[in-house]
């Protein structure tokens, strides 16, 4: 049975899309059959990928609206598979958004999958509407990547809420399972102090292994890559393998 998780922050710049990415190729490196799904309108994690959006017959768009099956939209890579979006989702956000049940197509699209996923990992927008409410009644679990960068405490309150509220109205079995600290650089006495004060407040919630801030992060987008392809050797590299591996011992638990 896949474990479908939901990455979700209402705020930008937190490395949401970033962590998608690389859990999703380090999965895959490690043997796990992986799909990634980009739910996002701004199609970040498409484009992260060098997928070319303009190019595609069938997007997470045509099957959510049901013009096309989920099988359709899935393109097979070195990696994960992944399930692309483009600017069009904006468009079925909105055209959804009156239909009866619409926090639940997702999850009824899902039902038709046919391959044997170990993970469906989903790159959710950053805002909490209806798409975002679809990722969470699809999802068992929730992974918040957050920016250390700030005290981050009423942001991650928002979040809890609304998961609260999807638990309770539409997926009792859905909980948060592991917050991400993303843009980690220990020498700034900012970045400790919110670290540990992010460790008092959620404990075990808190994967152990931090992602370090790195241009290389950064820069594999701009190639089309994740950071396994564009720096094997980099900081960034070594931390999402080490979470990967630490996903893999939760999951074992």
């Amino acid at each position: 049975m896949s474990k479908t998780i939901a990455f979700i922050n209402q705020k930008g710049g937190t490395g949401k899309t970033t962590s998608t990415v690389n859990i999703g190729a380090g999965l895959s490196r490690l043997k796990q059959k992986t799909l990634v799904m980009d739910l996002d309108p701004q199609a970040n994690l498409t484009y992260h990928l060098g997928i070319k959006a303009h190019e595609l017959k069938t997007s997470i768009s045509e099957v959510i609206e049901g013009k096309a099956g989920i099988e359709e939209a899935i393109l097979e890579r070195n990696g994960p598979d992944v399930i692309p979006s483009t600017l069009t989702l904006a468009d079925t956000e909105a055209r959804i958004f009156n239909v009866t049940g619409r926090e639940h197509l997702l999850k009824g699209v899902l039902a038709g999958l046919k391959r044997p996923y170990a993970f469906i990992l989903i790159d959710c927008p950053p805002s909490l509407g209806v798409l975002t409410l679809n990722a969470l009644v699809a999802s068992r679990e929730v992974y918040i990547p957050l920016e250390v960068q700030a005290l981050p405490l009423q942001g991650l309150r928002a979040i809890r809420d609304i998961v609260d509220v999807a638990r309770e109205r539409l997926n009792p079995g859905l909980k948060i399972t592991g917050i991400i600290a993303t843009k980690y650089d220990r020498r700034r006495n900012l970045n400790r102090e919110v670290l540990e004060t992010l460790k008092e407040h959620f404990g075990e919630l808190i994967f152990r292994t931090v992602i370090r801030e790195t241009v290389r992060l950064a820069e594999a987008p701009s190639y089309g890559q994740d950071i396994f392809s564009y720096a094997p050797r980099s900081y960034g590299a070594e931390d999402y393998l080490s979470l990967c591996k630490e996903i893999l011992q939760r999951n074992r638990r």
